[in-house]
């Protein structure tokens, strides 16, 4: 049986200005919208994208699952992701190659090392 990665979902307290900060961050689009979820995508039939829906719970620890991010340039896309909002965490990461961020509802994510210094 043959299988597809379509999307990851995310809950969000505020889905469309979450939504849209990832697209901005990722150089992605809205591809759907509705009362009550919004999809990115790279293109419009590019899989997998990311789907925002309304979730009240807040956010209490470290997420199970992440996204990574490889930049050209590691310290100029830190910044930039920081400048839209992004905020530097700790999940006890210690010494390591990659920056730890959080998104604007504390999602963490992490910025990889370019390939030839990681």
């Amino acid at each position: 049986m043959a299988v597809t990665w379509e999307q990851v979902v995310v809950d969000a307290h505020d889905p469309a200005r979450l939504a849209r900060w990832w697209a901005e961050a990722l150089g992605w689009k809205v591809v759907a919208e509705a009362p009550d979820e919004i999809e990115i995508r790279r293109s419009d039939d590019e899989v997998p994208g990311l789907v925002f829906v309304p979730g009240q719970d807040d956010k209490t620890t470290k997420n199970r699952l992440h996204i990574d991010l490889r930049p050209d340039d590691q310290e100029a896309e830190v910044e930039r992701l920081v400048d839209m909002g992004a905020r530097h965490t700790d999940v006890g990461q210690h010494d390591v190659s990659w920056v730890v961020l959080a998104d604007p509802e504390g999602n963490e994510f992490c910025v990889l090392a370019d390939r030839k210094r990681a």
